[in-house]
């Protein structure tokens, strides 16, 4: 990559569509006007009717207007209100592991960002959402909301758009395109057109209902399919009546389709459905078969009754590189659970789906040491809506609390390795928190959080949870728990300045290990805690040696984790000897691995080391921009340095340097580079590889936050020009001229054009 590229930032996470969008042209112009006055817009109304679909076509038509891109947060599979904020954060990719509050590390990460945030499914967790959202949008004035919700937050300044059905074209084009997709031969055709009108307007236009009423194409005319759907109506509407429930709206429109679904099924299909309600996320065959299958559903049996869960579209088929995976939308989903419930199924059937997730987390943990890290970081990843259900369901629960408990305790590479700190921090402070049988379980729980605490640079937490598990491991004469609390306090020592105490604690967790503890992770973390005690202590050669030691042993193992980190470790060592060179060549090896493991503090202590060999080499300008690289990770750990104070000296050492050499200007422009990289492009850049981001036009820094076009209706306004010279000079429309001009104003906080002209003028004219 040339030292002078500019690779644009990442643009956001939008998912991709998986079928054709039907019409709302209207609501989308109108969405998009609120977006640009209005700094929250919330999508309401009925399941079904296309919130989610209708709020990500706005988002990626609008993408390009915020310069950071707009990113997609999908709440439908959380359950916890006080996760809410841990998943913006980890949609928007942050790894933060300190134990500050999320909200305020969120609130200033997006300070200086122009950013479009998409909140999804937010009703069930509505409280939790609005106070999100509240802070964020008073801690960033250049972020802007799109919600969807059933319900409207009540946030101040929120402008609420109810979105109605389909009218009458669209919702014939959507059920003649869903048709088609499930009988090629379907066509509309004058003998069918008014029965097809019939049927849409039975279903009140709501695009799910019309969905699911197409699939019957397949097995009837729909001639026969609008009469069956206007007696179910009128049935509907008669038991209303005697019931008191009013007149069928909306809700009892898709009511009716979704019943009409389960009356398709098979008493099997209907039975898998009901049992498939309890997966979180979307599933593999393997986990429905384990869960849903017993005597009365053989797992023989299953493909096929999903096959036809999925032609009836009630299933939905994601294909993956890991193979086809199921979901269920979330309308469905809560149909099936009342299902579930009427079998009286639903204990017995989530402690099946917790049992095979306990036991999924339980293979991770045994499986870690070994060739297949990568594998599993993504399979957690596919699984990770699931794991956090089948905890949730455990820690709820009294009964289940020792499973959940262990299960805690096993996904702890998963809390440490894979970017999850904050996450599993406040699974095992819960966890924790209950009554427990003293137990192996609980005091690897109790170590886990100490190390997870140690991470977060907690002294205090990190501290008790030692105090807590170490009688507890010599009482149970647990060899593998005591290596692993040494290794623990040697960490903290190292991260607190000590690495004299540091190297003592972990030869004596090597000792343990290799005497009855863990010979895999457990030896090679014990090693990797000699050689950074040493390197921090300055024995640079005894460094090496201990690194060279851990490599040759993670090579015996074929595992990669630890082995980055040795990498990482030797590239020290090779700084203290004298040898930048090969600094490079290691530190870039241990950057190439926890890329693919998502390991960003180990990512960002890499490309500090690298930063620092550039200045050992003499290249100033390359050190410094690897620095606003670094800088870039570590904002996403939220733990500079991990707090050690060791790196925090050695990277303001390399700083001094630099701007020493070329002076606070050239300093400041290189800084600006480096920082003005994605983490994807910065990664490319600091392992000099060509950068593996899609280039995309973007507006220069000056001109932000304004659109191509938006750039050059300011440039004209500068020049004097009317709006209606302005749509002459462009080729658009007197409307389109007056809404760019308004857009202006908006985005720039301006009331007069001669503001917009002032701004225009004092920036270099637009560059195409």
């Amino acid at each position: 990559m040339p030292e002078t590229a500019h690779t644009p930032r990442r643009r956001g996470n939008l998912p991709a569509e998986l079928s054709s969008f039907v019409d709302r042209t209207g609501e989308r112009s109108a969405l998009k006007r609120l977006l640009t006055g209005s700094r929250l817009v919330t999508i309401t109304g009925v399941g079904g009717v296309g919130k989610t679909r209708t709020a990500l076509r706005v988002a990626a038509e609008v993408q390009r207007a915020f310069a950071d891109g707009a990113w997609f947060v999908d709440l439908s599979t959380l359950a916890r209100p006080d996760l809410v904020a841990e998943a913006v954060g980890q949609a928007l990719e942050l790894r933060d592991q300190s134990t500050r509050p999320q909200v305020a590390i969120l609130a200033e990460y997006l300070a200086g960002r122009q950013l479009l945030l998409i909140m999804d499914t937010c009703e069930h967790l509505a409280e939790s959402c609005a106070e999100l959202i509240d802070s964020l949008l008073r801690g960033a004035p250049r972020l802007r909301v799109l919600a969807t919700s059933r319900q409207p937050l009540g946030v101040q300044g929120e402008h609420v758009y109810p979105l109605p059905p389909l009218p009458a074209d669209p919702a014939v084009t959507l059920f003649v395109e869903r048709a088609r997709a499930s009988t090629s031969t379907f066509a509309l055709v004058d003998t069918n057109q008014d029965a097809v009108e019939r049927l849409c307007r039975g279903l009140d236009g709501i695009p799910l209902a019309i969905e699911l009423a197409a699939v019957r194409t397949r097995a009837l005319p729909v001639q026969q399919i609008a009469d069956l759907l206007d007696d179910q109506i009128a049935d509907r509407f008669a038991l209303l009546s005697r019931t008191g429930g009013g007149i069928a709206g909306r809700h009892e429109s898709l009511r009716t389709a979704i019943d009409w679904s389960y009356a398709l099924c098979t008493r099997s299909e209907g039975l898998l459905w009901a049992r498939m309600s309890v997966f979180a996320g979307d599933f593999d065959l393997a986990a429905a078969q384990h869960i849903c299958a017993d005597d009365e559903l053989a797992g023989a049996d299953l493909l096929q009754l999903v096959a036809g869960l999925v032609d009836k579209s009630i299933l939905l088929c994601d294909e993956h590189a890991a193979g086809a995976r199921y979901r269920l939308l979330d309308t469905i989903r809560e149909y099936g659970l009342e299902l579930l419930r009427k079998t009286d199924e639903e204990q017995r059937l989530r402690r099946r789906h917790r049992d095979f997730y306990r036991q999924l987390a339980r293979r991770f943990d045994a499986e870690w040491c070994g060739p297949d890290q990568v594998a599993w970081y993504a399979r957690l990843r596919r699984e990770h809506p699931d794991i956090r259900a089948a905890l949730d369901f455990s820690l709820s629960d009294p009964a289940e609390h020792e499973a959940g408990l262990d299960m805690v305790g096993a996904l702890v590479f998963f809390w440490i390795a894979c970017g999850r700190c904050r996450e599993g921090r406040q699974y095992l402070d819960w966890a924790l928190s209950l009554d427990h049988a003293l137990s192996p379980a609980l005091t690897r729980a109790l170590w886990v959080c100490a190390w997870v605490a140690a991470n977060q640079g907690d002294e205090k937490a990190t501290e008790a949870r030692l105090a807590q598990c170490r009688p507890l491991a010599s009482a149970q004469a647990d060899t593998v728990a005591a290596g692993w609390i040494a290794y623990v306090a040697s960490a903290h020592a190292t991260l607190h300045g000590d690495p004299v105490r540091a190297l003592a604690l972990a030869e004596e967790s090597a000792d343990l290990h290799r005497n009855g503890g863990d010979p895999g992770t457990g030896l090679l973390a014990a090693l990797a805690a000699q050689s950074i005690a040493l390197a921090f202590a300055g024995e640079f050669d005894r460094d090496v040696d201990i690194a060279e030691a851990t490599r040759a042993l993670s090579d015996e193992y074929g595992e990669g984790w630890m082995r980055s980190y040795a990498d990482y470790l030797r590239a020290l060592g090779e700084i203290g000897r004298g040898d930048p060179g090969a600094a490079v060549r290691y530190a870039r090896d241990a950057l190439r691995f926890k890329r693919q493991l998502g390991d960003s503090g180990g990512s960002a202590m890499a490309v500090d080391v690298l930063a620092t060999a550039a200045a050992t080499l003499g290249d100033a300008e390359r050190s410094v921009r690897l620095l606003g690289v670094a800088h870039r990770i570590w904002e996403t750990v939220g733990l500079p340095q991990l707090g050690s104070p060791d790196l925090s000296a050695t990277r303001a050492l390399v700083e001094r340097q630099a701007a020493d050499k070329i002076g606070n200007s050239g300093f400041q422009a290189a800084l600006a580079d480096g920082l003005s990289l994605d983490r994807e492009a910065g990664v490319d850049y600091a392992l000099d590889e060509p950068s593996t981001t899609p280039a995309v036009p973007h507006p220069p820094t000056g001109w932000a936050p304004l659109t191509r076009r938006e750039r050059e209706v300011a440039a004209l306004v500068a020049e004097g020009l009317t709006n209606p010279q302005i749509a002459e000079r462009l080729v658009v429309s007197r409307r389109t001229a007056n809404t760019h001009v308004e857009h202006i104003l908006t985005k720039l906080d301006f009331t007069s054009r001669a503001q917009i002209a002032a701004w225009a003028a004092a920036r270099r004219p637009v560059q195409d």
